[in-house]
């Protein structure tokens, strides 16, 4: 079990930041300027971009600025480009228009005001430079196989230097290795060349970063030839077969392509980056190693980059001088170069200049230290003009690096500028004298807060100024005396330091701040909370796949501080996975997989402390059977309790026999024989490895122990119980969790709590103090103390009346920890009052909007659910509409005062009150109000039928709407015609009154369908449209022409003599295609008898040769051919051109056939190339199934 707990100091970096600051004066009172922005010394533009250089500074009285440039006053009110930013001396130069190189130059800000004058450092403006490269042409490089090659890049020189890199034409970058790799200065070295390096895209890059530009060297072509080919070369020109007699590239020894000779040397300053470089070509590829010949390198600081080829070490100091030697070697030889590192050092602070506040007839000293290598010369200045140019004063002694001042005088305040330089650069600093005479002032908030976790440090600042500075003393609650000495600890700086802060160190803290001129003191608070702690921690376990897992935290915390649980798995968030269930104090994972195996670890964090614990998972699952016999392991043995302590014992076993499948691990389990006897329980898990284990004890519990061993097939029988070990009884350690406070009478208070357990109990005796008051009226508690419950009820309490409330464990042997404040509230009873004003808006005809006054929170008597509308709809305001009386009720949250009431009939009058509702209830409703929606569209007609129907009209009834939602203005009729394709016609509409429910329509097509839509109109508009269909009747006189066609005589014996022509017709080709006949090979066609299969001759019916060019025609029964089709002959004797569709004829009631027929077939068509003009005639069908 891994635990960890973290302490907040949230004081400490406060206090380290008071000590470092520099001293600060108010600026309400008189101070000399004091430079707070200034741009950097080397200030490197962007051409493209106006040209700002910042110079902001403080004092009192504001200061004024000027500037100037290489060493001359910069007027610039003669510069219409440039501007100074209002109360600032920040310059912005206009460029649009103008040359950037104008502005380059050295600029030096002033600030000033009566009391002194501070100055910049000079700031170099220089404008940053992306030069193209110059125009040059690459010729192509060949090389032979195995030699080095260095590709120059050579860089147009920029400002700041460009970044270079290699890539090709297609921008990916060129691959680099221990043998191909990019010097310092950008050329591509190669320590040998290999056949592959062959491209015509080596192409050098250069990024300059201030302008963000890139610029491309043209590409380079690179060619290498192995020996062979250059013996073909050779072969083809002289007419030798072998001109070199080897093949391959000959091994070489390393030597240095960078640098040169056997030793260089190397300077470099002080906290810049030292980068030494050794790039060695030979065959094989030589590999580069560092070493220092005097030294070590420092690990923090080092690194090796370019495949060794590259040594860096930054933030340089002198330590890192010395020798360092690089070693090319290969399996030939090795080679060495020493470099020679210089160490100089541009001036750094060691003593920067602070300010001085002095009071009249003081003394001070001003120290200014800097070193550096050369050592750097100290020069000093007073508000800005050198010192041994300014004014004389008796009270100023300049002594090297120390400006000593004694009995200085009011009015010589002054501003004294450092400058400390060698050849490698130089510092400034300002730093200035005030002379004052100030009472002493806190400048630390007043009543301000400190929270601190018990046993931590707390810090308590008493921030002051004053001249002479005062002197701080502290004093707690009473201020009976001066806190110092232990626990105390004054700083100079005034913050009080407590070393081990306690709850008895909780309380109200003076501050006084004094000095010859006068006292100021000032209040603080602090507040030391209890710290967060981890109760019970969340165990080890191990579940098979696929089962659940519960991992517990349960935390005890400050109750003034808010705690946050957190889980995390393997230090990083919990998957986002709905089976990860986070409640209260604990993590529940459900459907366990693998990848859920892992450490989980709550976090409990408030704003001050945290307390973690963790516990790993393990996932297992069944191994497969395999050929050898895999068998959960045999129990431990041997159980054994040492090391027995109050609140820990050690237990060791002997492992039973693993069958085959190692231990993974060991599951130690309790009982409980003094509370739940009988009932074992998961304690911890113990790598299998392990054959004994600490465990940790709870106080009050009779424990004997038992040990599970687990392997890939799964858990053992548990071991033999040890002995038993009985743990002493203490007070306990933890309250009832589940505290709550409610009513469930109007007079009454029920405090509820989560039973303890007896193990949580820690000792015998358990009992409950039940604590309460009212919250904001009583001071003090009223308690009870119970025992056996879980709930105990106060009576005679106002009505929802807010209480604190707190239960706090007790046992034979103490009580437990100070129990958490929870806020509960007495029972509720029903509202008293009804809302007032309550108002209607009607929107339109289905939605109206209701408004109230809220009602007093006292009069809600409980807390405030709602509010309730009923509404119902009294009546239409039309006369043929029936009553209606259902009542509906919306209910609104409890911060409204409005709401709308949707689906409301139109052209009704509707009732509707308003009601308040708490938990308990609902209160009495407000008055009655009325509403009447207006006109909306009506609903659809009740019916439309057609009636009546003739050769030329039809007849149509209604009836108007069930919801008429206004005063009916008319109907609108609109029809159309429908043909036997359902092609619509054209809309005919007519308007009819409202008080009319029939309608006859003339004139109509006779034979012919109808399409008619009917609405209802209100002045709102129309309603919804109700739709029929309908025909006028045929003329009687064409129905029975039709008829008399269709049963003339003629006609049906017409019918009869084409059936019997067809019938012959057919009789004589069947018995000529039966003709017998002889093969011209009988011999070998004796076998085929089937006539079916034989080709015919049409000239005589008889049997010949097999032809496939004859088209044949089998007869009815015979095979017909594969793709399924039977050809038939010219004759135009077809049934089809007769039958049609086979369907589409019409028919009256008595089966005679009243249609036309359907026209010929395709085939036919296009055999007669036109179709007949004629009516065909009918056919019997009953003639025509004959045939088929």
């Amino acid at each position: 079990m891994e635990r960890t707990r973290a302490r907040a100091t949230v004081f400490l970096m406060l206090f380290l930041g008071n000590l470092g600051n520099a001293l600060e004066v108010p600026l309400d009172l008189p101070q000399p300027p004091t430079i707070t922005h200034q741009s950097p010394k080397d200030y490197i533009i962007d051409p493209r971009e106006n040209i700002v250089i910042h110079c902001d500074a403080k004092g009192k009285p504001h200061p004024s600025f000027s500037w100037t440039r290489n060493g001359t006053h910069f007027d610039i009110d003669q510069d219409p480009k440039v501007t100074m930013r209002p109360h600032s001396g920040t310059l912005v130069v206009d460029i649009s228009g103008e040359k950037v190189e104008s502005y380059e130059g050295v600029y030096q800000c002033t600030a000033r005001n009566e009391h002194g004058t501070a100055v910049s450092n000079n700031i170099v403006i220089r404008q940053s430079r992306s030069p193209l490269w110059s125009k040059e042409r690459n010729e192509p490089i060949i090389v032979q196989e195995g030699v080095s090659l260095v590709l120059q890049c050579r860089p147009p020189a920029g400002l700041p230097p460009p970044i270079i890199f290699w890539m090709d034409i297609n921008f990916q970058r060129l691959p680099q290795s221990s043998r191909v790799s990019q010097a310092l200065n950008g050329d591509l070295h190669f320590s040998n060349v290999l056949k592959e390096d062959s491209r015509n895209d080596y192409i050098c890059y250069a990024r300059f970063p201030h302008t963000q530009t890139i610029q491309q060297k043209q590409p380079i072509t690179v060619t290498v030839l192995n020996l062979d080919a250059i013996n073909e070369t050779v072969a083809a020109l002289y007419n030798e077969t072998d001109f070199l007699s080897d093949g391959s590239a000959e091994e070489r020894r390393p030597t240095f392509l960078i640098p040169s000779g056997s030793s260089t040397s190397k300077m470099v300053l002080r906290g810049q980056v030292l980068e030494l470089e050794c790039i060695a070509e030979g065959l094989p590829t030589p590999e580069v190693s560092w070493s220092k010949v005097s030294g070590e390198f420092p690990a923090k600081r080092t690194s090796f980059l370019h495949f060794q080829k590259t040594l860096r070490i930054v933030d340089v100091s002198e330590a890192d001088a010395g020798e360092y030697r690089c070693t090319a070697r290969n399996r030939l030889a090795s080679v060495h170069h020493t470099i020679r590192v210089t160490v100089k050092a541009a001036p750094y602070w060691i003593s920067t200049p602070r300010n001085l506040v002095l009071a009249p007839r003081e003394r001070g000293n001003m120290i200014c230290r800097a070193s550096g290598t050369p050592k750097p010369t100290i020069t000093w200045a007073m508000n800005g003009i050198p010192i041994e140019n300014s004014p004389k004063d008796p009270s100023r002694k300049v002594e090297g690096d120390t400006i000593i001042f004694e009995e200085v005088q009011t009015g010589s305040s002054a501003v004294y500028q450092c400058n400390a330089s060698n050849e490698y650069g130089y510092l400034l600093s300002n730093a200035f004298v005030n002379v004052l005479s100030e009472t002493p002032r806190v400048l630390t908030p007043a009543n301000k807060v400190y929270q601190v976790i018990r046993n931590n440090r707390a810090l308590l600042d008493c921030s002051s100024f004053g001249s002479p500075i005062p002197k701080i003393t502290w004093f707690k609650d009473s201020r009976s005396s001066t806190l110092d000495g232990d626990p105390y600890v004054l700083h100079e700086n005034g913050t009080l330091e407590i070393h081990v802060a306690q709850a008895v160190n909780s309380g109200k803290y003076t501050c006084v701040a004094r000095n010859s001129l006068g006292i100021s003191e000032n209040h603080v608070y602090l507040e030391v909370k209890e710290p967060t702690r981890i109760l019970k921690q969340p165990e080890y376990q191990v579940v098979q796949r696929t089962r659940n897992v519960v991992f517990e935290c349960k935390v005890k915390h400050d109750p003034s501080l808010i705690p946050t649980m957190t889980w995390v798995k393997d230090d990083g968030e919990l998957p986002d996975d709905e089976r990860f269930l986070v409640d209260s104090d604990s993590l529940t994972i459900t459907d366990v997989t693998e990848n859920d195996a892992g450490t989980y670890t709550c976090i409990m964090a408030t704003t001050l402390d945290q307390d973690s614990a963790s516990a790993e998972l393990i996932v297992v699952e069944a191994a497969p059977t395999p050929a050898i016999v895999y068998e959960q392991p045999d129990p431990p043995t041997d159980l054994e309790l040492t090391d027995q302590k109050p609140r820990s014992v050690r237990l060791t076993w002997i492992p039973g026999d693993e069958h085959n499948s190692p231990i993974h691990v060991f599951l130690i389990q309790y009982t409980d024989s003094l509370h739940h006897h009988g009932h074992w329980h998961n304690l911890t898990l113990v790598p299998g490895a392990k054959t004994t284990a600490h465990l940790k004890l709870s106080p009050y519990v009779h424990y004997a122990f038992r040990v599970l061993a687990l392997n890939e097939v799964g858990l053992s029988n548990p071991s033999l119980p040890s002995r038993m070990y009985k743990t002493n009884p203490s007070a306990p350690d933890e309250n009832p969790s589940g505290v709550d406070g409610f009513g469930t009478e109007h007079d009454n208070l029920v405090i509820s709590w989560k039973p303890m357990s007896g193990h949580q109990a820690n000792g015998p005796g358990l009992q409950y103090k039940v604590m309460w008051r009212q919250k904001d009226v009583d001071t003090e508690w009223t308690s009870v103390t119970v025992a056996n419950v879980s709930k105990f009820m106060v009576s005679g309490t106002p009505t929802f009346t807010p209480y604190e409330v707190q239960v706090q464990a007790i046992n034979d042997y103490g009580i437990g920890p100070e129990p958490a404040v929870v806020t509960g509230h007495s029972g509720e009873d029903l509202p008293m009052q009804a809302p007032d004003n309550v108002q209607v808006l009607v929107l339109n005809s289905s939605l109206a909007e209701v408004h109230w006054e809220p009602v007093p929170p006292k009069t809600v008597r409980g807390r405030l659910k709602g509010y309730k509308v009923y509404y119902w709809r009294e009546r239409s305001l039309h006369k043929h509409n029936p009553h209606h009386v259902e009542q509906q009720v919306l209910t609104f949250s409890g911060n409204k005062s409005h709401g709308m009431l949707p689906g409301l009939q139109p052209y009704s009058l509707y009732l509707f009150n308003v009601r308040v509702f708490n938990g308990k209830g609902e209160g009495p409703a407000s008055s009655n109000q009325q509403f009447e929606t207006p006109e909306g569209v009506p609903g659809r007609p009740s019916f439309l039928k057609i009636t009546k129907p003739s050769l030329d009209s039809l007849t149509l009834e209604w009836g108007p709407p069930y919801d008429r939602n206004g005063r009916l203005t008319g109907y609108t009729l609109k029809y159309q015609t429908v043909n036997i394709s359902n092609v619509l016609g054209p809309v005919e509409e007519l308007a009819l009154p409202a008080n009319e429910t029939t309608v006859t329509l003339i004139n109509l097509k006779y034979s012919t369908r109808y399409k008619f839509y009917f609405n209802a109109k209100t002045g709102q508009g129309a309603g919804p449209v109700v739709t029929e269909e309908a025909a006028t009747i045929m003329d009687e006189a064409m129905a029975a022409r039709q008829v008399d066609i269709a049963t003339q005589g003629w006609f049906i014996g017409l019918m009869c003599a084409i059936a019997l022509l067809i019938l012959v017709l057919l009789i004589i080709c069947f018995i000529q295609r039966n003709k017998g006949g002889k093969y011209p090979v009988k011999e070998k066609e004796d076998a085929h008898t089937d006539p079916e299969f034989q080709p015919m001759k049409e000239d005589d019916c008889t049997f010949g040769e097999y032809s496939d060019t004859e088209d044949h025609k089998p007869l009815k029964g015979s095979r017909t051919p594969s793709n399924g089709t039977v050809h038939r002959d010219n004759s135009d004797d077809s049934l089809v051109d007769y039958g049609g569709d086979g369907g589409d004829g019409q028919f009256n009631e008595d089966g005679s056939f009243i249609g036309q027929y359907s026209g010929k077939s395709s085939a036919r068509d296009t055999a007669g190339g036109h179709e007949s003009s004629e009516a065909p005639s009918p056919v019997n069908t009953s003639a025509m199934n004959s045939f088929v």
